[in-house]
C-alpha cells in the first residue's frame, strides 16, 4: 500500500504580507505574523519550540502544518588563507555552493540563486551541469541565516551558482528580506548582484532595488563574446552598456564589470582600446579576474605579466581597474566544483 506523505511548507522566505494570510487562516491573532517574522529573521529560530512568546495553541499548530524551512550545510571545505566553500543540500539530491571570504575588516559572502546555470558559458563549471532548478527566496537567503559567520558577514555578492536575472521574482524576494528593516536590515549597499546582461531583468532590479549591479563582460568584441558567453547572442554587450547609460545611478550606486582574463583571447592592447571605447563616459569599475582553471576546457589564465599590464593600460584610459585577488585555490575555488563532485558522488552512490 503506497502512503502518501504531505510536504509541510516551509515558512522562512515568507513575507510579513503572507506570514499575516498564514495565520489568518488558522484563526491566530494578527499580531503572530510580526512575532513569527521576528523569531524567523531577527532572532534566527530553528524551532517554533523556540518561539516563546507565541502561544502553546500557534507553536502546535505550526508545528502541525509547517517547517521553517532553514537548512543546514552539509560539508564545508576550509582554504589556507581563510576562505570556505559551504555545501548545501536541494531538492532531488543536488547541491548549491556558498563561499565565505574574510579580508581583514570585510566579510563576503558569494551567494547562489540557482541550482546549476542555463546559459552555458565556456569557462564555468556550473554550467557544465546544466540547469536543473530554482531557488526559492528562502533557499537563498539560507545559505546566509544557516552561516556559521552569518554575524560577522559585511558584503553579500550574488555571484555563486546560476544567472540571478534568471531566477528574478525569488532573487529579488531575498533582497527585500535582507534589506528590509522587518528582515535582516542590510544596506543594500553591502549587497552586489551579478548578471551575464539580461536586459529585462536587469531593468526590472535597476528600477526596484538599491543594490550594487556587476556585468559579467569578459570581452568587448561581439564574436568573441558569443564564443565565450551564448548570451551575446540575445542580449550583445553594446545594448546592455547602451542600457546602463539610459540608467540614472546615482553617486552612491555602482557598477562594475567583471573580466577573467584568458591567455590569448581577451588580453591584447586592442581589448584595451576597445574597453575604452565601449565605457567611454560611464561611471564604473573594471574587476580584473584570474582564470581558475576547471576541466575539460582549453582556457589559461592570462600571465600575471599581461593582466598587470592590462590594468596599466585601462588606467592610462581613465578606467578605474582593479585585479581581484585569488582566494581558496587549494578548495574547489572555482565557482561549481565542489557541487559537481558532490552530484556526482551522490549519482555514484544512487547507482
Amino acid at each position: 500500500m503506497t502512503q502518501l506523505f504531505m510536504v509541510k511548507e516551509a515558512l522562512f522566505g515568507k513575507t510579513p504580507d503572507e506570514l499575516k494570510a498564514i495565520v489568518g487562516r488558522f484563526g491566530l491573532p494578527a499580531f503572530t505574523a510580526t512575532q513569527l517574522s521576528e523569531w524567523l529573521y531577527k532572532k534566527h529560530a530553528r524551532t517554533f519550540d523556540a518561539m516563546t512568546n507565541l502561544s502553546k495553541k500557534a507553536r502546535l499548530l505550526l508545528e502541525e502544518n509547517f517547517v521553517i524551512g532553514l537548512t543546514p550545510f552539509s560539508n564545508v571545505q576550509t582554504s589556507a588563507d581563510g576562505t570556505k566553500k559551504y555545501l548545501f543540500p536541494t531538492t532531488g539530491n543536488r547541491f548549491i555552493e556558498a563561499a565565505y571570504i574574510p579580508d581583514d575588516d570585510r566579510f563576503t559572502l558569494c551567494v547562489s540563486s540557482q541550482v546549476g546555470c542555463k546559459m552555458g558559458c565556456l569557462f564555468c563549471m556550473t554550467g557544465k551541469q546544466g540547469f536543473q532548478s530554482q531557488l526559492s527566496a528562502g533557499e537563498i537567503v539560507n545559505q546566509i541565516s544557516s552561516l556559521p559567520e552569518r554575524d560577522k558577514l559585511t558584503n553579500i555578492v550574488y555571484m555563486g551558482m546560476g544567472e540571478p536575472f534568471d531566477n528574478l521574482d525569488q532573487v529579488m524576494r531575498s533582497l527585500e528580506i535582507l534589506t528590509a528593516d522587518w528582515g535582516y536590515a542590510m544596506s543594500a549597499r553591502r549587497i552586489t548582484v551579478s548578471t551575464i546582461g539580461m536586459i529585462p531583468a536587469m531593468k526590472h532590479f535597476l528600477e526596484n532595488a538599491q543594490c550594487h549591479l556587476a556585468i559579467s563582460l569578459h570581452s568587448p568584441f561581439h564574436e568573441e563574446r558569443r564564443k565565450l558567453m551564448p548570451i551575446e547572442n540575445v542580449y550583445p554587450v553594446s545594448e546592455v552598456i547602451r542600457e546602463l547609460r539610459s540608467y540614472d545611478m546615482g553617486r552612491q550606486r555602482r557598477v562594475s564589470f567583471e573580466y577573467i582574463m584568458f591567455k590569448g583571447i581577451n588580453d591584447t592592447p586592442a581589448h584595451v582600446k576597445e574597453l575604452a571605447r565601449l565605457l567611454n563616459g560611464l561611471r564604473c569599475r573594471i574587476n580584473l579576474i584570474r582564470f581558475h582553471p576547471i576541466p575539460d576546457t582549453p582556457l589559461l589564465s592570462s600571465t600575471e605579466e599581461t593582466i598587470q599590464q592590462f590594468r596599466a593600460g585601462l588606467l592610462k584610459k581613465d578606467i578605474r581597474t582593479t585585479v581581484r585577488a585569488s582566494r581558496g585555490q587549494d578548495i574547489f575555488a572555482a565557482c561549481g566544483l565542489l557541487s559537481t563532485k558532490a552530484l556526482v558522488k551522490q549519482q555514484e552512490t544512487d547507482y
